[in-house]
């Protein structure tokens, strides 16, 4: 019994075909192909022979779609990199104000310690006095 939904092995292989195909082109001549599907076409047209229309089709189309992917993913890793870095820059800023006011908070314990201390003289020597 087959499965009424299930992709037809034909239809899988000439997928895998298409793939197979265009990373065999990409890998001895990646550099001649670009964003745009007609000049991809062209090309594909230079450097193979393919007599079928719409395999070469499917293939400059997957070559396109390849390569925009691959621009995109530089892209976005870019900006990644742009704004670690500026995170970066704003910690390296905030370190030096941050390291003032915990000097100056320190300072301002040690103060309070001082203060705290002599309270506390008073009130054993208030009650040595008392007994």
């Amino acid at each position: 019994m087959e499965y009424r939904y299930k992709i037809p092995q034909f239809i899988k292989r000439g997928v895998d075909r298409i793939k197979r195909i265009s990373y065999e082109v990409l890998d001895e001549h990646k550099s001649k192909f670009g964003e745009d599907f007609a000049n991809n076409k062209k090309v594909l047209d230079e450097i193979s022979i393919i007599r079928s229309k719409s395999l070469k089709n499917k293939i400059s189309g997957y070559i396109t779609r390849f390569i925009k992917k691959e621009i995109r993913e530089e892209k976005a890793k870019q900006a990644q990199i742009a704004a670690s870095q500026s995170e970066e820059t704003i910690e390296k800023e905030i370190q030096p104000e941050t390291s003032e006011s915990t000097t100056v908070s320190k300072e301002t314990s040690a103060e309070t310690v001082v203060e705290t201390t002599p309270v506390e003289e008073k009130t054993e020597t208030t009650e040595e006095k008392t007994e």
